[in-house]
This record gives C-alpha cells, structure tokens and sequence, in this order.
C-alpha cells in the first residue's frame, strides 16, 4: 500500500548511497536557475508548435532522464505510468470527434466547375492533397484534426509533468526558492514583497510530501478494513469517497493549523533567500563551471532551433 512512497512525484529525492556511489548526478549540481530556464523552454516552447518539436521535446525529456544519473528507482516507475496516461489521453483525443467548422457559403455557382471524366479503365478524378480521414474503424473515425489533438495532448501533458518532476526531484526546495527570489529580485524595487513570496514557496514545496501521507494513510486504513465496494452499491461507494475527501481536507488543514502555530512560536521570523541555502550547498557548483557553460549554451540553441524549425 506504500505505492505513494514508491513514486516521488514532485518531491525532492535525496541521493542514496548507489547514486552517490556513481560520481552523483549532473542534473543536481546543476545551477538551479539554469534548471528554472529549461523547465520553463518546456513549458512555453510546445504553445504555437509544430508536431515535429513537441515529439522532439518528448525525446530530449527522455534522454535527459536516462542519461541525469538520478538513481534508477526514481523513476522507473513515474515514467512509465506517465507514458501511459500521455497515451491513452492522446487516443481518446484522436477517436473523440474533433468537430468540425460550419461550411462557408459558397461564392461561385457550384455548376461552373465540372470534373470531365478520363477514358475507360482509368481510376474516377478526385480532389488533390492528403487525405482527410486517416483511419476508420467502425464507429470510431481518426481525421486529420483529432489526430492532430490527440498529438499535442500526449506530447503536452508528457513534456509538461516530467520537466515539473525532474526539477523538483533534483533541486531541494532552498535551491528552488533561491533561484526564485534571484529573479524577482529586481521586483523588490518596486514594493513586491519577494522575501514573502519565497518564504511561502518554501513553505507549500515543504507541505506536499505531509498531503501524500495523509492520502497514504487514508488508502491504507480502507486496504485494512477490507471494504467492498460492490456490496455497498454506488450510493455507498459514492458517500465513502465523500467521507474520505472529507477527512482528507480535515487532516490537511490541522497540519497546516500545526505549521502556522510552529512558525508563531519561533516568532514568524523567516530567512532572506541569500541565507536558505546551507553553506556546504551554496558554494556547490552554483559558479558558471563547465557544466553550467554547457546547459546555458544548449538552452540558447535550444531558442535557436525553436526560432527556425519549431514553428507550425
């Protein structure tokens, strides 16, 4: 029943002794604000492209995956699940019809242009270009349009979790406030209150893992009690799952009533985003070395290529 624990989704994974044992990971000695930029040329570049980039950003999530040095147990479980609901969210966008435009009206009498006939034996004139309907399966249609839909909807919803997952599995939550705050920081000028915004940042990336356990622990009361959904019927099993998300939202928020008065007992003092990150981490790799020079040099060809290939 610990299935929860087993995939970190969108949490900060610690290294473990076999990836230690490695050399460590690339990815998390990474500049943080370098890992912010990809993450967001992930998640803006796909909006207004062709197939060709969204299926390419796919293939470079992948690659970065295999090839980061995170330990395999990280995610050889979330990948392939996240795989899995990409595609089948993008085969029901392809068999679900796509609708289609009102015909225009037309402008020229349909009479003034006729398709003469060839000589017998030849194949019947048809209209040039590619097919409109690429697959037809019964009652089940795949058109050029769904087609097209069920595309950007795989491709979206891969590219737009996994780069989210990765950045949150190899950057701790200091790391990720800092580079934050490092760039609201010209906001402050302007009366925007950047220590707070980071602060509480920090503070929801620190909850997430507490609303995973309290859903794990909900799960597992129910494994436990041996519950039957069939004999309750669907009145029952409806009025459970309303109990459940009931208790849910009630635990949650004592946690969060327990994290508010924590805070206000030690004064409601929070740090400045130069101090989040520990002395032994912040003289990490945080310079532009080698490894940074190479992800800002890739991330500018990566702006490049969208310039000139990506478009529709």
């Amino acid at each position: 029943m610990d299935f929860l624990r087993q995939i970190p989704i969108g949490q900060f994974a610690a290294p473990d002794p076999a990836e230690a044992a490695t050399g460590g990971s690339w990815l998390r000695r990474l500049d943080p604000r370098l890992k912010l930029a990809w993450s967001l040329i992930f998640l803006v570049t796909p909006i207004l492209a062709g197939p060709l980039w969204r299926l390419s950003l796919v293939g470079l999530l992948l690659l970065i995956t295999a090839a980061s040095g995170l330990s395999w147990r990280l995610w050889r479980r979330s990948v392939p699940l996240l795989l899995a609901l990409a595609l089948l969210v993008g085969a029901l966008a392809a068999l679900l019809p796509a609708g289609t435009a009102a015909p225009a009206a037309l402008q020229r009498p349909p009479a003034e242009l006729r398709i003469q006939p060839g000589p017998p034996g030849s194949p019947p004139p048809e209209r040039s270009g590619a097919p409109w309907v690429l697959l037809r399966a019964g009652p089940l249609v795949v058109t050029r349009r769904s087609a097209e839909l069920g595309l950007n909807g795989a491709t979206l919803l891969f590219t737009l979790v996994h780069s989210a997952n990765l950045l949150l599995l190899s950057t701790s939550p200091e790391q990720l406030v800092w580079a934050i705050s490092w760039l609201l920081a010209p906001l402050a000028r302007l009366g925007l209150p950047v220590e707070r915004l980071g602060f509480t940042l920090l503070l929801s990336l620190r909850f997430l893992p507490l609303v995973q356990e309290e859903l794990q622990n909900l799960l597992r009361s129910i494994a436990t009690r041996a519950v039957n959904f069939k004999r309750l019927g669907w009145k029952g099993g409806l009025a459970l799952v309303l109990a459940l998300g009931e208790r849910l939202l009630a635990n949650v928020l004592l946690r969060a009533e327990q994290g508010a008065e924590a805070l206000l007992a030690r004064g409601g003092v929070w740090l400045p985003p130069d101090q989040l990150l520990r002395p032994a981490v912040a003289g990490r790799g945080l310079g532009l070395g080698l490894l940074n020079a190479t992800a800002a040099g890739l991330l500018l060809l990566m702006l490049l290529l969208r310039w000139k290939v990506g478009d529709l």
